[in-house]
């Protein structure tokens, strides 16, 4: 039972990344939609200031996931960073090139240091999560297993190019709505509006794109789709449908805040229909997840030292998130820097 629970920590871990990494990725894909320097100043002053408290936190969701993935299932990991090491490699260059884009922008005097920098981490924002979600793809259609080697076929297939783009819809989804709340935190009335018809036209490309991977996945990766469309994942799949409606609604009615929370679940509940579609496999149908795992006591151990992390990183965040919610993280500005005593 160790290995089963290990893997839903390891999934659930995903989940966390995919709805706090994906929301910091829409960021920077409406800043790469922004427009011209008039048009996009308004909508990239918010995601600055939105992002700047917390940007790239949530990347330790992503670390986590890794030790989980090493530590616990040393066989997948293997599998996967052997078969698809250019797509992860190309999404790692595109972490760093977004981090250092974000940070250099704003201090930069120069406008086309600017713009080459804000240039980079938008483009960035696109590339990343679809290389991350290409890799998902590859490993859905079973083409990869222990022993595989390195191959473009592995993840340039119609599995990866759909999940790759649910990856983006996903993190432009999630992104447009968290700046539409930070939008009213701000005071900014008019980009309300403006993020929440973006969050809307998100999630319509999002539903068009579901509907073209249910078809897509049939022959591509037959196993995961058998498992998305019956038994515990098509109720999963069926419940982040009903949160997606419920985001819709709440956002056509302004209520922001509650749009948040149903736009989490909608996306935390297809990541967790992913995994149970799996079952019993890592890598349909190649390798279950008794074969993958590592020695019980190395589980026991590493659920130990999980445990510990969680409680010694999650207050942490949670203070985070709540102190930034507050508007208590904003810097200070040159007015109130003049009054410190």
């Amino acid at each position: 039972m160790i290995d089963d629970i290990v893997a839903w920590v390891l999934l659930t871990a995903v989940a966390a990344y995919v709805c706090g990494g994906g929301t910091d990725y829409g960021a920077g894909f409406w800043d790469l939609l922004a427009g011209g320097a008039d048009r996009g100043r308004r909508p990239r002053w918010l995601i600055d200031h939105a992002m700047a408290p917390v940007w790239e936190v949530n990347n330790v969701w992503l670390i986590f996931v890794f030790v989980l993935m090493w530590t616990g299932f040393p066989v997948f990991y293997q599998t996967v960073f052997t078969a698809m090491w250019l797509p992860l490699v190309l999404a790692a260059v595109g972490l760093v090139l977004r981090g250092a884009g974000f940070a250099l922008r704003k201090p930069t005097r120069r406008v086309a240091g600017r713009r080459v920098y804000g240039a980079m981490f938008a483009v960035s924002s696109l590339l990343t999560p679809f290389f991350l979600g290409a890799a998902v793809g590859g490993v859905a259609t079973g083409q990869v297993g222990p022993g595989t080697e390195a191959s473009a076929h592995a993840w340039q297939n119609p599995t990866s190019v759909i999940a790759g783009l649910l990856s983006v819809g996903a993190s432009a989804f999630l992104g447009a709505v968290f700046l539409a709340g930070d939008a009213r935190r701000f005071g900014a009335a008019d980009l309300v509006g403006y993020f929440r018809a973006r969050a809307l036209a998100a999630l319509a490309a999002l539903a068009v794109l579901a509907l073209i991977g249910l078809r897509v996945t049939r022959d591509d990766a037959s196993h995961v789709h058998q498992g998305l469309t019956s038994g515990a994942g098509l109720v999963f799949v069926v419940i982040a449908a009903v949160c997606a409606v419920a985001t819709a609604a709440l956002l056509a009615r302004g209520l922001t805040t509650w749009s948040r929370v149903t736009a989490v679940a909608a996306v935390a509940l297809t990541v967790l229909a992913w995994g149970l579609a799996q079952r019993p496999y890592l890598v349909p149908t190649s390798l279950t997840v008794a074969e993958g795992a590592g020695a019980d006591t190395t589980l026991r151990w590493l659920m130990l030292v999980a445990l510990v992390a969680v409680v010694l990183i999650g207050p942490p965040l949670a203070l985070l998130y709540r102190l930034d919610a507050r508007g208590a993280l904003q810097p200070l500005t040159d007015e109130e820097l003049q009054q410190q005593p």
